[in-house]
């Protein structure tokens, strides 16, 4: 492989905001799609930071992402090998793509005099590596000599759900000059764009130089670069009030659809932005009956199907084009071709303020993890478990009594009037008022379950998760 030839660094930026709305009920909003394992043991976000060695070094990666998914980033990018510090970037608050990739640039100018920037979505896949790379240098050799590169997509099907870029001029890496950008078009204009040949699609990747970039934004959004250059130098730091304050707009409208040094790197390298259960079934190698399956399922004369679920037996008979995704909490069925409209569902537990549209029974914590076991309006019952060293702070509220359990590990009890050291099937009692701390003392991860018992003066207390 031909490697660019760049005397400056190259990094990468990692997008990691979203939600993944379409790929409810998996993903979530405090556990979104880019941290989900769909296939192997790795998260979306672990397969997009690998896959960019050798061309660019694990130690300029950095990401951008959402304030609460901070703590496990952190950990899917330890887990790999790549250390997460000084790497990443919280959002407050969600302002789309503009200013999550103008926080990046204006902290890499901060860092390094000048660097090609390498801009990916952390939720996306790609199948021929080789390929992506020989594109990915192509990109980096396009930006050096001051384009601003988006990869497009080779559109072989009329794709209604994404957008097209029309390539103009060539010029050199068989890249074109950006003539426009279409929104999602219908299936006509789709066949058109497809039988013109120049059109492809926008798979949201970029490439560009800083000082690039930064003239960019200094030609087309003053305010925003200045904003956001006051908040990364102010001892302050990213503070909600001025970050939400900030124009919600996508990078295309406030600097791709506007530069006049836009390029379009036609690339053919396998790749989907996994934006529904119909591209994750595409993406996803098929059984003899066309279906993907995983997880305990059993299917008698099913075909073309997407079933998926680990916590209970799923068997189908007689059905044909169906997706069906079991969680703990929920199960989604649908036609797989019209299983993008989840995104409405999601959309109406949002507005009866349902908690399955936000986590899971189990959440993740800086500490560790978190099971709802079982809830009624006597009683509810959590397994704990605390990662090697970590702690965790239990307060009650309202009268009520705490029974923990050991039942994996050993635990430090942290009290100012019982300290003691726990063990597995050792149990104990919390009715004082004054917080206690639980402190993992093992090497291993430790687990215990919590159960709250309510106080009888208040059958429904507003109850507070671990912290």
């Amino acid at each position: 492989m031909v490697h660019a030839d760049s005397s400056i660094p190259i990094v990468g930026v990692l997008l990691a905001g979203g939600a993944g709305t379409r790929l409810w009920p998996v993903s979530r909003e405090l556990f979104p799609k880019q941290l989900v394992n769909f296939f192997g043991n790795k998260s979306l976000i672990q397969h997009t930071a690998l896959r960019l060695s050798p061309v660019i070094s694990a130690e300029h990666i950095h990401v951008v992402c959402g304030s609460e998914h901070y703590f496990e980033i952190e950990r899917h990018l330890s887990n790999i090998g790549i250390s997460p510090e000084d790497k990443i970037l919280s959002e407050p608050c969600g302002r789309n793509t503009a200013p999550a990739i103008l926080l990046a640039l204006v902290h890499i100018l901060k860092r390094y005099n000048d660097a090609v920037v390498c801009v990916f979505p952390a939720d996306h896949v790609i199948k021929n590596m080789q390929g992506f790379h020989e594109k990915l240098n192509a990109a980096v050799r396009l930006a050096t000599e001051g384009f601003v590169v988006t990869f497009g997509i080779t559109a072989d099907y009329p794709e209604t759900g994404y957008g097209y870029i029309e390539g103009g001029a060539s010029i050199s890496e068989s890249a074109f000059r950006i003539r426009r950008f279409v929104e999602k078009p219908d299936v006509e204009k789709a066949k058109a764009y497809i039988a013109a040949g120049n059109y492809f699609w926008n798979s949201g990747m970029f490439a560009f130089k800083a000082s690039v970039m930064r003239a960019e934004f200094e030609r087309h959004h003053p305010d925003m670069l200045a904003k956001i250059e006051e908040l990364v130098h102010s001892p302050q730091g990213v503070t909600l009030e001025k970050y939400a304050s900030l124009e919600d707009l996508s990078i295309d409208y406030a600097i791709m659809e506007k530069t006049d040094k836009g390029a379009v790197l036609p690339s053919d390298f396998g790749w989907s932005d996994i934006g529904s259960w119909k591209s994750l079934y595409d993406f996803l190698p098929k059984d003899g009956n066309e279906n993907v399956i995983d997880g305990d399922v059993i299917c008698e004369n099913t075909t073309n199907s997407f079933i998926m679920g680990y916590h209970r037996l799923i068997a189908t008979n007689e059905v044909e084009n169906l997706v069906v995704i079991d969680t703990p909490d929920s199960v989604f069925v649908s036609n797989i071709d019209t299983s993008r409209n989840v995104k409405t569902i999601v959309t109406q537990l949002k507005k009866s303020g349902r908690e399955e549209y936000h986590h899971h029974r189990m959440v993740y914590h800086h500490w560790g993890t978190e099971t709802l076991l079982s809830e009624d309006k006597n009683f509810t019952v959590y397994k704990r478990m605390l990662y090697a060293k970590a702690f965790c702070t239990i307060s009650r509220e309202n009268g009520d009594v705490g029974n923990i359990m050991i039942v994996d590990g050993e635990v430090a009890l942290d009290s100012d009037e019982h300290p003691r050291r726990l063990k597995v099937s050792d149990t104990v009692t919390i009715s004082e008022p004054d917080p206690i701390i639980l402190r993992n003392t093992g090497k291993g991860e430790a687990q215990f379950i919590y159960t709250i018992i309510r106080s009888k003066e208040d059958e429904h207390p507003d109850l507070q998760r671990c912290v």
